[in-house]
């Protein structure tokens, strides 16, 4: 009796196809979990996706993007003044210009002798680039 010829590769797995892709894809997930991988989606105008994209692809990409990120946003925690000017708001990361508002409306209530010199550089930086060189206390 001929048994029937089937077409295609030959089967490795009990599983179906689509069973193995799952199974493959939450091991790449479990992966990037475990190397501090996250993935992050954006909607972007089109043109604004393709260049991303083809940055992504360039060699140093990822270096230039943390040092724009650490300019552009502060991270709250890493200060102790600003963490107690914000007491009130659960963010954990402002933009700079916000940073550089709130130390500026309530410098008051900054401790400047215990000020950490990390935080007084910072200070310093926004003055500069958002007040012009003055802070208006």
């Amino acid at each position: 009796m001929n048994t029937p010829r089937t077409t295609g590769r030959p089967r490795t797995s009990p599983l179906t196809r689509a069973e193995q892709l799952r199974a493959a894809k939450r091991a790449q997930r479990e992966r990037e979990r475990e190397q501090g991988l996250a993935s992050c989606v954006l909607k972007l105008p089109k043109g604004d996706a393709e260049r991303l994209r083809a940055a992504m692809a360039r060699p140093g990409f990822l270096p230039r993007l943390r040092e724009f990120l650490a300019k552009e946003l502060i991270a709250v925690e890493d200060y102790v003044n600003l963490a107690a000017l914000m007491w009130n708001r659960s963010e954990r990361f402002v933009t700079a210009e916000e940073a550089f508002r709130i130390y500026e409306r309530n410098w008051r209530y900054v401790d400047k002798r215990r000020m950490k010199p990390a935080e007084r550089a910072l200070i310093d930086r926004l003055v500069r680039e958002y007040g012009n060189g003055v802070l208006h206390a």
